[in-house]
């Protein structure tokens, strides 16, 4: 289908129109920029058309413009410039079309039954004498109501989805702006197209933009200008950042946009009079720098930090009852470990970090143990259900994650416990804080009570949070917590050379690569090879022969890949592709889900990549797909705490998880870690990056690749800024709250 692959003749000067029905949707691309369709013509001549024609489904009835091109390996096709949806004329066209399941409760066999009764005169009998289906043998009463129901229910929306076909929205898309606007729908976008990123879930700002543009709107109209600073906010907040200088932010906003500086400049205006973003001047190392903010964020910034810096004036809170208590005889805890546990009866809020193998479980139960002997009620909690689920094994107590702790309310799009109604505990203690972006922060110091002691754990060395903010290192640096750097290893001793490696690597030095001496086990080994090609070679043959066989893990249950990137012929995308094809290869008596180029099969290991707090699933959670039904296009994942059912036009919200990235890896467990680093990751190669994702390994961790990228990455430390004031603001409200 490329430009290069086709060989043009004079006929392709000319334009030509092709007018019947969609037989059969052969491909559509996520982004509906390439569509491949089989058109049956009002002679019954089937033609290929290609171009973007997103919103297809078989039996719609089009009208497509444009010019023949021979390609070279699958003939004369229709290179489409324009298109329309119509209703189909044709007997096969209306069977399709009625049968497509766009009409609810009528599906193929019954389309088949109506329309060998009354053939092209179907749709006309559908609108104006249902009254004779009762000629169709064994259609009775009940059916009739059924079918007359469902096609005058259809037939309000029919107008409306065929405009909104027109302006390449998908059949699914269609069914959600009609259930939010009604008959209104075209008014309504005509109005503002823009509002549909905002209002209508999975619709953003480019498909709203590309509606816009259908419709004539240019690229500097006011809606465009507002709608796009809103979502450039939302892509630089996808990158961690909760603010972002004013000035660099106009000139990342054109570019975004495609339009002048001005221009951006009079969509930050725009969005700053409707209340859309905050822009604020704040002091940051004696400087002063002009900040635009989401509104959301904005919030919570201010907000945490007015809570942080409250809890560090508390004296008197739950755990000062455990400041007489003695560590058990049987224990013996280094001066640091006594430090940390000793300071949660002095201080309101704590932080312990450190790397793995420190004893930061250790310190965790005798905390646990104190509270419990002062008769406290205590809490464990953790961002992600894989880290809650390990927080409850290696402290012996039940633990839950945040969400779950905060019990979402769908109907309400809220948590029951908040300010109004903070949680029932003395202590609360959070693990892999880490992984805490600045709003789930807000959530969870919001449900704080005014006497509870909080503990926060993690790695301070990882990689920040998926979402925006760096929410433990700011804490950290605010000095609103008392914080307590555990550095001695215990775990393991000096046995486990992956919590060894790791600690080499976060001090600035290569892990120990020597190779393990032959019939000698280890948990770390080294492979070396520059082929990227040869690497995946080598995961696909480690992951269902070698370790298996050598070291007796599950393929599907224990093995991990990690990669630094997503691109790549050793990124994320490729080797799921290639995994998923050697541990659940096509079936032909196994259900799939097709999504755009994008397939999933019933017992692949998925990854849910955005959060959605009505099926209380969220951005990293890993699950296998249990259950698949083609007919009423449902599937079914199990997670770690639930099963969840999705649309199939909710696939868009999962992605394959034979691989995955070492930032969707954190708080993350997994007994054997595959961690290709090659040159061609040079842009994700951190110190930070490859520390996180070594020690998400539990019993067994790989590396292969090349040392030049090793060594890259042990001494890149340079991160990337991410732009967020909470630090700042939570030091000037701890002074203002003692003045």
């Amino acid at each position: 289908m490329s430009e290069q692959s086709e060989n043009r003749d004079n006929s392709s000067l000319t334009k030509h129109k092709i007018k019947g029905e969609i037989k059969r949707v052969v491909f559509e691309s996520e982004d509906g920029n390439c569509t491949v369709l089989r058109v049956i013509d009002d002679r019954d001549k089937e033609h290929t058309v290609v171009g973007p024609i997103p919103g297809a489904h078989e039996g719609q009835g089009i009208e497509v413009t444009g010019a023949w091109v021979k390609h070279k390996e699958h003939g004369l096709q229709m290179k489409a410039d324009s298109y329309k949806y119509i209703l189909p004329s044709s007997p096969e066209g209306i069977k399709r079309y009625l049968g497509s399941g766009l009409i609810h409760g009528i599906g193929p066999k019954l389309a088949e039954c109506i329309v060998d009764r009354f053939g092209t005169d179907t749709l006309n009998i559908l609108d104006n004498y249902s009254s004779r289906l009762t000629e169709i043998p064994g259609f009775g009463k009940k059916r009739l109501e059924m079918v007359k129901k469902a096609w005058s229910e259809h037939a309000k929306e029919r107008d409306v989805f065929i405009y909104l076909q027109s302006l390449g929205i998908s059949l699914a898309y269609c069914r959600r702006i009609y259930k939010k606007y009604g008959e209104r729908a075209p008014a309504y976008i005509k109005e503002n197209p823009f509002r549909l990123a905002e209002e209508i879930d999975g619709i953003g700002f480019i498909m709203a933009d590309k509606v816009a543009g259908m419709q004539g709107i240019s690229g500097n109209d006011s809606r465009r200008l507002t709608a796009g600073v809103v979502f450039t906010l939302n892509r630089l907040a996808e990158a961690g950042h909760v603010c972002y200088p004013v000035q660099d932010f106009i000139e990342y906003t054109a570019d975004l946009l495609n339009v002048e500086t001005d221009d951006a400049s009079a969509g930050l205006n725009f969005a700053l009079s409707k209340g859309l973003i905050f822009i604020e001047k704040l002091q940051d190392n004696s400087n002063f720098s002009e900040m635009v903010y989401k509104k959301s964020l904005y919030i919570a910034e201010k907000e945490l930090a007015y809570m942080l810096g409250k809890m560090y004036h508390i004296k008197n809170h739950a755990c000062t009852k455990t400041a007489s208590i003695p560590p058990p005889e049987t224990t013996k805890f280094s001066d640091e470990q006594l430090n940390a546990v000793n300071a949660v009866a002095k201080h309101a809020l704590s932080v312990i970090t450190g790397g793995p193998g420190v004893g930061k479980t250790t310190v965790v139960s005798e905390i646990v143990r104190r509270a419990r002997e002062a008769d406290l009620k205590v809490y464990l909690a953790a961002p992600t259900g894989r880290a809650a689920k390990r927080m409850s094994e290696t402290c012996r107590r039940a633990a839950m994650t945040i969400h779950r702790l905060l019990k979402w309310e769908p109907e309400k799009k809220t948590f029951v416990y908040n300010s109004k109604r903070p949680l029932k505990c003395d202590l609360l203690i959070v693990d892999e804080v880490s992984m805490l972006d600045i709003q789930l922060a807000l959530f969870l110091f919001r449900a704080v009570g005014p006497n509870t002691t909080v503990v926060l754990v993690g790695d301070s060395d990882q990689l920040p949070s998926v979402g925006p903010g760096t929410v433990l290192m700011d804490i950290i640096l605010s000095g609103a917590a008392h914080v307590t750097h555990l550095s001695k290893i215990f775990r393991q001793g000096a046995g486990s050379k992956i919590i060894s490696n790791a600690h080499e690597v976060n001090a600035g030095r290569l892990p120990d690569l020597r190779p393990v001496e032959k019939n000698r086990f280890s948990d770390f080994y080294w492979i070396e090879q520059d082929d990227p090609e040869k690497v995946v070679d080598i995961i696909s043959r480690m992951v269902i022969e070698r370790i298996p066989q050598r070291f007796n893990f599950d393929p599907m249950r224990d093995i991990q890949i990690l990669s630094p990137m997503n691109r790549g012929s050793c990124g994320t995308r490729l080797l799921n592709e290639q995994l998923q094809n050697v541990l659940n290869p096509h079936n032909p008596k196994k259900p799939y889900i097709q999504y755009g180029d994008k397939v999933f099969r019933s017992g692949d290991r998925v990854m849910q990549i955005r959060n959605n707090y009505d099926k209380l699933v969220f951005n990293g959670d890993m699950g296998r797909i249990i259950f698949i039904d083609t007919k009423n296009k449902i599937f079914r994942v199990k997670f770690e705490e639930r099963v969840v059912e999705y649309d199939y036009i909710e696939s868009d919200q999962i992605l394959l998880a034979y691989s995955i990235t070492v930032h969707k890896s954190q708080g993350s467990e997994f007994s054997v870690v595959i961690f290709p680093i090659l040159t061609q990751h040079y842009i994700m190669l951190q110190r930070n990056l490859l520390y996180t994702g070594m020690t998400r390994a539990k019993k067994l961790l790989i590396l292969l690749g090349s040392r030049k990228a090793l060594s890259m990455a042990v001494n890149n430390i340079k991160l990337e800024p991410r732009f967020s004031m909470l630090k700042e603001r939570t030091a000037q409200m701890i002074l203002n709250l003692n003045a």
